[in-house]
């Protein structure tokens, strides 16, 4: 009985740590991105760590913005290492470190849902424009990426931005009004956040136990084993109207 508790005791100091050591590293990775933001000048604002809810009810938790008179650019930053291979349209992205290989949420995804909570947000600013960017701010390889939107190193972040920065769509003073409507609506309170974590996990958890069991996690119809000139995999049988897939 002592043996198992103990046992008990060491699997959970571990599974803490680990959790606590992602989150010391993804932090870092945004500081470094925060670090190179502030390099753009005054014409650009700079946000970090925003957590907003849409008008659905929805929390959204971005990790940096950048407000201009050429729109809004909404970076998600990711702090790995080993190679990462990916495709925009996919579920999940891999990272391959040696021989081992780890799944990860599309972060292309990811940042189209804040940019649909900032579209929520601000909706009597329509002629804002939107710019998502990837960061991966670790010795990541990025290999074999498959992405309209910029997935990028990140010392080709401010290059990006400027690259992007060609019409203007909005006012200097409307790029303030922005700012401050974004910290009007910000979720500061610490148990929101901790909801959001918790809301994120529960979504995860979910999703994976629908794969698991065929079901598509984006209409629930079932998942069919198909045929491609790639090899075999797993579609959603509400194809054309879902265009959900997985690997075989």
């Amino acid at each position: 009985m002592i043996i198992a508790i103990t046992f008990l005791i060491i699997g959970t100091i571990f599974i803490f740590l680990k959790l606590k050591s992602a989150k010391i590293k993804g932090s870092f990775g945004e500081a470094k991105v925060n670090a190179t933001l502030h390099f753009l000048g005054s014409e650009y604002i700079t946000m970090n760590d925003v957590l907003l809810r849409s008008s659905k009810g929805l929390t959204s938790q971005i990790d940096h913005l950048v407000l201009s008179e050429y729109g809004i650019f909404v970076i998600e930053t990711k702090n790995y290492k080993g190679w990462i291979f990916g495709n925009e349209k996919a579920e999940n992205w891999m990272q391959v470190i040696f021989k081992e290989k780890h799944q990860f949420r599309n972060p292309v995804k990811q940042n189209w849902s804040h940019i649909y909570a900032l579209k929520s947000v601000l909706s009597d600013f329509p002629c804002a424009k939107y710019f998502p960017i990837v960061v991966f701010s670790g010795s990541a390889t990025l290999k074999d990426i498959e992405s309209s939107v910029p997935v990028i190193y990140m010392n080709e972040l401010n290059s990006t931005i400027r690259r992007y920065s060609t019409e203007k769509c909005l006012t200097a003073e409307q790029a303030s009004l922005i700012k401050h409507r974004l910290e009007s609506t910000e979720i500061t309170e610490r148990g929101s956040r901790k909801e959001h974590i918790q809301n994120i996990r529960q979504d995860v958890t979910e999703r994976q136990l629908k794969m698991k069991n065929l079901i598509c996690p984006r209409c629930n119809s079932e998942l069919k084993l198909r045929n491609s000139r790639n090899g075999k995999f797993y579609g959603c049988s509400n194809y054309p109207r879902c265009h959900f897939t997985m690997p075989y």
